[in-house]
Parts: structure tokens; C-alpha cells; sequence
């Protein structure tokens, strides 16, 4: 076999194969063997009809046919790794020649990675928010664990902001009653802005055995979307007590004896989490700047497969799970179509960047995954996924996902090692020193730790 490569832009480079018909022996074997246990002919037993017969009967073409279509893969394979290419995606196949007991020509155009060169890097400088806790964050922190801690008790008065109400609600569209439209005993907090649009100033006012209609936009159910009736009956008005501030509150709602331990405590973990968001912050913010420094062609066809996987996922599993349509959250979000179509092509176009970017940083710093951190990682994917452990690693195993996961590992671990060369200051101008982060933690930000759906060869190949 012989084959060589023209590179049609930096993305993409077109294969001419030339295979002499030697070498289609083992294809024209296995095609003539499965033809044979295929189909019958009278006075020869299944899969014991020679060669010329089945010539005679269905014609050569059928087997070469099915010879080359075997063939093709193992040739195309051997050819991208003779000229050591990296494709992305399948190859659009053209056979140029095929001459029975000669040769068999064909090309290939497949995208490929980029060839890319990685900049000192040493040099990126960013700045990040400092890790600042106030007296401020403090109570705020206390105040949502004493709301947690909240006891109510019915009163027999108009409700007011902060009441707990039990409501019977019915909606009504275009005057017909939906049939999941009725609902009663519902517990609401007024204020909250759990439930309806309008219900807040629908119930405020009402005493027990009052009820008000007003109209809505219905969030969910067989009618999300659409503008609704909804009379709500108010069956009980219940005032929030909040209890005391505390010893004896820091004692009912921690391990603390004192109401200063439990604030001692909820300084030290919103720090804990200032620092872990400064720390991101710093990942996020360090990944543009490489990215600034690259120079990153983006194939076609690549990308448009990414921006509609990404369309695809939003669609049917994210705004499905939540009953809306894309119309519907465009308009929630106050956005245009067009403006969805651009923020969607940014963000599929900075996903590809860097994961080219990234897996290029493992190559030049020669970065290994262990077993230890691939391990961690799962457990870590499991948990924001709902799922358990072993769970999650039956699935990834049995989908054929471990690579995409080292791949996820090692981009991390890729995006680390320029954090630590890169120069990190807070809004104070303090240095920000990231190493007293546990190192086994450190994740690439979403674009870069998960791999675009249409970039990983692990997906793709074969």
C-alpha cells in the first residue's frame, strides 16, 4: 500500500491510497465466505460454493464490493498512522479506482487536529477577587440558619410578607379547568416567589376562608407557557417566628455550645469558600489568557457539529426536564435567536480551543494520569451526577467512556501546571498563593475538564 497527504487548509488534509489488489486477498476471502453462508444454490451444500459459482450467479461486483467495504477501514487507518495524523470525526470516502486483479484507489478528506505551539506561558498575570469575609457575610450566614430553624403557628389575621399561607389553587385557560390544574393544601411562603407570578399581592390581605383570582403565566404542567386563570383560597394564615439569637440557638442548630463558636465557624467556611471561588476564578481567568496567546483553527465541520450537539443537549434534556421550549427560555432570558445563535457558537468555539490547547500542554509536559486520580475524578463526576460510584463507573466502563475521563483528568492537571507559572494578584494587590489548595482538586473549568461532544477521536474513531 502506498498513500500520501495534501493539507487542504490547517484543519483538514485529503489522503490518496493506492492498495495493490495482493492485498485485498484476506477481504475477498472473508467476503466470499460470508456470501457463501448468505445464500444457497442447488447441488452445493451451504457454505461450500466455489468461488466461480458464486462469480457466475451474483455477479463479481457483489464480491468485490463487499471486499472493499471490509477493506477500506484497515487502509484508512494504516494510512493515518503512516503519516501520523490526528483525525477528528469520520472521513469522506471517494473510491477513484478499482480495476478486479490490479489496484484499488481511493482517497480520504478527513478534519485533523491542529498543529499548535504552545508560548512561554510563564509570563500570564491575572487578577481575582480577594478572599474577604465581613461582619456582613457573617450574619447574613447565621440569619438563613435561623430562617432553616423557623417554627410557625397559625393566626387569624390578614396574611402579610413572610406568612406561611395553606392555598387551594385553580387554573383555568381559555375558561376550561386544566386537568392538572387543581391543587390543594399547598404550603407558601409569601414572598418567596416559589410558586405563581401576581400570588404574592393575590393573597396578601386575605384572611382564612378569603380567596382572589388573578392571571398568570403558567410555569410548568400541560399549559407552561400560556397565560392562565388561577383562583387561589387561602385555608390558613401562619406568622414565621424566628427563634432567638442565642446560646441556646447555637446549641439547638449546630455542634456549638456558644452563638460566638457558630460564628466563629461560619467565618471560617465562607472563607473556605471565598477561596475555593478564588481559586476557579484564577483557573478560569488564567485558560483566557492562554488562550489569547494561541493561535487555534477551528474546523468547519467540527464546529458546527459541536454548536448542534450543544442546541441538541439544551433542548431535549435541559429545558425538557424543566417544561419549556427554546422559544420560551429565549424569551425568559430576554434574548433573541440571534443572540442565542452567537453566544452558542462562542461557546462551542472556546470549548474546541481548549481542549486543543489543553491536550497539547499534556503532550509538551509529558503529564500522566494514575489510578488514583482517575478514581478521584470518578467519585467526583458520580456525585455531581446523582449517581453512586460504582454506579457511574459501570456506565463509563460499559459505554467505552474511561478515555474521555483521562482525558478530562489530565486536561486539568494540564491547565494546573499553567496556574502555577502564571502570576495571580487579588483586587488588593496581594499575591495569591494557590498552592495551599489541595492539589488533587484542581479541575479545569467546564470548557475545558469535559471534552466538546464532537472533538474526542475516542468518540469518533472507527
Amino acid at each position: 500500500m502506498k498513500s500520501a497527504v495534501e493539507t487542504l487548509n490547517p484543519t483538514r488534509v485529503r489522503l490518496t491510497v493506492e492498495v495493490p489488489f495482493e492485498e485485498l486477498k484476506d477481504s475477498l476471502d472473508a467476503a466470499y465466505k460470508k456470501i457463501n453462508q448468505q445464500v444457497t444454490v442447488k447441488g452445493f451444500r451451504k457454505g461450500k460454493i466455489p468461488a466461480r459459482v458464486i462469480d457466475q450467479r451474483f455477479g463479481r461486483g457483489a464480491v468485490l464490493e463487499e471486499a472493499v467495504n471490509d477493506a477500506l477501514p484497515k487502509f484508512y487507518t494504516e494510512a493515518v498512522n503512516e503519516a501520523e495524523l490526528n483525525p477528528l470525526g469520520q472521513p469522506e470516502v471517494d473510491i477513484t479506482e478499482l480495476k478486479d486483479g490490479e489496484t484499488l484507489n481511493f482517497t480520504a478528506e478527513v478534519d485533523i487536529r491542529p498543529a499548535l505551539e504552545i508560548p512561554d506561558y510563564s509570563g500570564i498575570e491575572v487578577e481575582v477577587d480577594a478572599v474577604e469575609v465581613t461582619d456582613e457575610d457573617i450574619e447574613k450566614s447565621v440569619e438563613q440558619l435561623r430562617e432553616r430553624f423557623a417554627s410557625t403557628s397559625p393566626v387569624e389575621r390578614a396574611a402579610e410578607d413572610g406568612d406561611v399561607v395553606t392555598i387551594d389553587l385553580e387554573a383555568k385557560v381559555d375558561g376550561e379547568v386544566l386537568e392538572d390544574g387543581i391543587a390543594s393544601g399547598v404550603s407558601y411562603t409569601i414572598g418567596s416567589g416559589e410558586l405563581l407570578d401576581g400570588i404574592d399581592d393575590a393573597v396578601k390581605g386575605l384572611e382564612a376562608g378569603g380567596e382572589a383570582t388573578f392571571a398568570s403565566e403558567l410555569k410548568g404542567g400541560s399549559a407552561a407557557g400560556r397565560e392562565a386563570e388561577v383562583t387561589v383560597k387561602v385555608t390558613q394564615v401562619a406568622a414565621r417566628e424566628l427563634p432567638a439569637l442565642d446560646d441556646e440557638f447555637a446549641q439547638l442548630a449546630s455542634e456549638f455550645d456558644t452563638l460566638d463558636e457558630l460564628k466563629e465557624d461560619s467565618r471560617k467556611r465562607l472563607a473556605n469558600m471565598k477561596t475555593y471561588d478564588q481559586a476557579t476564578q484564577a483557573q478560569e481567568r488564567v485558560l483566557e489568557k492562554l488562550l489569547e496567546l494561541v493561535e487555534v483553527p477551528v474546523p468547519e465541520k467540527l464546529l458546527e457539529d459541536e454548536i448542534n450537539t450543544r442546541k441538541h443537549n439544551l433542548e431535549h434534556h435541559q429545558l425538557g426536564q424543566m417544561g419549556l421550549d427554546l422559544e420560551k427560555y429565549l424569551e425568559i432570558q430576554g434574548k433573541t435567536a440571534e443572540e442565542f445563535e452567537a453566544e452558542t457558537k462562542e461557546a462551542a468555539v472556546k470549548g474546541i480551543k481548549t481542549q486543543f490547547v489543553l491536550d497539547e500542554l499534556v503532550k509538551v509536559e509529558k503529564l500522566n494520569v494514575n489510578q488514583e486520580e482517575l478514581t478521584e475524578h470518578l467519585m467526583r463526576r458520580a456525585a455531581s451526577s446523582g449517581m453512586s460510584p460504582d454506579q457511574f463507573a459501570q456506565a463509563v466502563v460499559e459505554g467505552g467512556q474511561v478515555p474521555l475521563l483521562v482525558g478530562e483528568v489530565a486536561r486539568g492537571k494540564a491547565l494546573a501546571v499553567v496556574v502555577e507559572a502564571a502570576t495571580v494578584k487579588d483586587t488588593n494587590g496581594e499575591l495569591v498563593d494557590l498552592d495551599d489548595e489541595d492539589e488533587d482538586e484542581t479541575e479545569a473549568p467546564e470548557a475545558a475538564a469535559e471534552a466538546p461532544a464532537a472533538t474526542d477521536e475516542e468518540k469518533t474513531e472507527g
